[in-house]
């Protein structure tokens, strides 16, 4: 009874990706942001991005702005455009890929 989610996931599923979060063997560390998938036309790569807003005092008003990061995404999450993914830093990928995708929140329809 004891199994964890991750060991559970293991069972039912198997990649050969060692970078995948659940079956591989990256470490993750450092930040975790929820944002959108804007493109999954990459090879294991997603664009995600995610909204902040920032209070500038000289106006007293929300300013919006938005991060764009590249994500690894693994063959296993299924990972489609429109879904809402939680990524997690982790050690650098390739030149431009710093984040991994550690799970599938929403699936827009």
């Amino acid at each position: 009874m004891a199994e964890t989610k991750k060991t559970k996931e293991k069972e039912q599923t198997s990649c050969t990706d060692n970078n995948c979060p659940i079956h591989g063997n990256i470490s993750l560390r450092g930040r975790t942001f929820t944002g959108k998938v804007l493109k999954d036309i990459f090879q294991k790569t997603a664009n995600v991005e995610w909204e902040k807003r920032k209070f500038v005092s000289k106006y007293a008003r929300y300013e919006k702005s938005r991060t764009r990061v590249k994500a690894h995404s693994s063959s296993c999450l299924d990972i489609k455009k429109g879904d809402t993914v939680k990524i997690m830093e982790s050690r650098p990928i390739s030149k431009t890929k710093n984040f991994v995708i550690i799970e599938k929140i929403i699936k827009e329809k």
